[in-house]
């Protein structure tokens, strides 16, 4: 059985959880049986079981508007994907931007399609500001794509139901398949290496986020918060790659305002390497996920696994990674009926962040016992071989 992985995000161009996701679970998989990843860049990987090639684009004579750009480059790699002859038994793919090529594989090729679900695209309007009218052809593809595979994954309980309300997808070819957490690579470490490159006193407990500039992560509101922290403590952002131009001058301008008028702020405008965002969550008092939509939440698996107290929202698949009281503390949303995506009084969601982080770093003795049961839990319930098993029993039960 060979399984055919179809992405855009795959080393070392990986900026969110689907690339992660990937990079993990192809991995284990390749232990066992033959996989093959075709993914956006120029890739070349032949390691035993696990072949990964790349397919880059050469875009510069797009005449389109920008924000389509990368809506085009999708389609042109999904069908670069497929002209490539295929020899496998089944296609898998993970978010949007390969779907296309998922359809192509299975109506050209009569492969079974299996799709994971790693974010729905009308959970996601602000990705509007980034795509433009591309963003119709995401939900299009996205629905389509859904609703004609032969097995679709969630990545939590939460997300399943959201498939369930937005898609036409029979019960019984829908699945909750977590995501997991390579135990080995995150575990807590006594570098202090980044804490030196970055100018953060190890000396004083810090606060911690760590992900992308975009409205999804909710990080401008965990700025906005730090107007109701306690001084006491250092913050340290975590966070680039933004979405557009626009919410990265956002983010600037409200960083700025906040340093004006509080010590202890550090900015990190770049996404790091492992070792860099380890020794981070290692050394962290508390780590933040903010995020106002999430179907899973590994960034906090990651926190758990280095022994490091979680305030997370409670949306998503949050719920399903991060204990309320155990390994951490969720702080609910009140979002509007006709946005459910943004807290309907902002204020108050940036002051119940600030009042749960207040409460968490005064305590060292119950972030230590947080940050203890964080590691058990991503031990007993994440572990990457489990997650590798339950995909490849759900691939032998599709081609059954």
């Amino acid at each position: 059985m060979k399984a055919l992985f179809l992405t855009n995000e795959y080393p070392p161009n990986v900026y969110g959880g689907a690339g992660v996701h990937v990079d993990y679970l192809s991995r284990e998989l390749a232990r066992t049986m033959p996989i093959e990843v075709r993914c956006f860049g120029d890739q070349k990987v032949d390691d035993g079981n696990l072949s990964v090639r790349g397919f880059d684009l050469d875009s510069s004579d797009f005449t389109c508007p920008a924000p389509l750009q990368s809506v085009f480059g999708a389609i042109r790699r999904c069908t670069d994907f497929n002209t490539t002859r295929i020899e496998a038994d089944l296609v898998h793919c993970h978010t949007w931007y390969s779907h296309f090529g998922g359809i192509l594989a299975k109506m050209n090729y009569g492969l079974p399609l299996v799709v994971t679900v790693h974010s729905l695209e009308p959970l996601r309007p602000w990705k509007r500001e980034q795509l433009g009218g591309g963003y119709d052809f995401s939900l299009w593809v996205e629905k389509t794509t859904l609703e004609m595979a032969d097995a679709v994954i969630a990545v939590s309980g939460d997300t399943r139901a959201d498939i369930e309300r937005l898609f036409k997808v029979r019960p019984e070819r829908l699945h909750v398949i977590h995501n997991g957490i390579d135990l080995e690579e995150y575990r807590k470490t006594d570098s202090t290496a980044a804490l030196a490159k970055y100018g953060i006193d190890p000396a004083k407990p810090y606060l911690l986020f760590v992900g992308r500039i975009t409205r999804q992560k909710g990080i401008i509101h965990l700025v906005r918060a730090i107007e109701w922290m306690d001084p006491g403590f250092q913050i340290v952002l975590c966070a680039g790659a933004p979405d557009t131009p626009e919410i990265g001058a956002e983010m600037k301008e409200a960083v700025e305002k906040v340093k004006a008028k509080r010590p202890g702020i550090v900015w990190i405008d770049e996404m790091v390497d492992k070792e860099t965002v380890r020794d981070l969550y290692s050394h962290a008092a508390v780590f933040c996920c903010p995020s106002i939509y999430e179907p899973f939440g590994i960034i906090n698996l990651e926190a758990m696994a280095c022994e490091t107290a979680v305030v997370a929202t409670a949306v998503g698949g949050i719920k399903e990674v991060v204990v309320d009281g155990e390994t951490g503390f969720l702080v609910p949303i009140d979002q509007m009926n006709e946005s459910p995506f943004e807290p309907r009084d902002p204020e108050k969601f940036a002051r119940a962040l600030a009042e749960r982080i207040n409460q968490l770093i005064a305590d060292p003795g119950l972030c230590a016992r947080f940050g203890r049961a964080g590691r058990k839990r991503a031990e007993e319930k994440f572990s990457w071989a489990a997650i590798a098993a339950q995909t490849k029993a759900l691939y032998e039960k599709v081609l059954a």
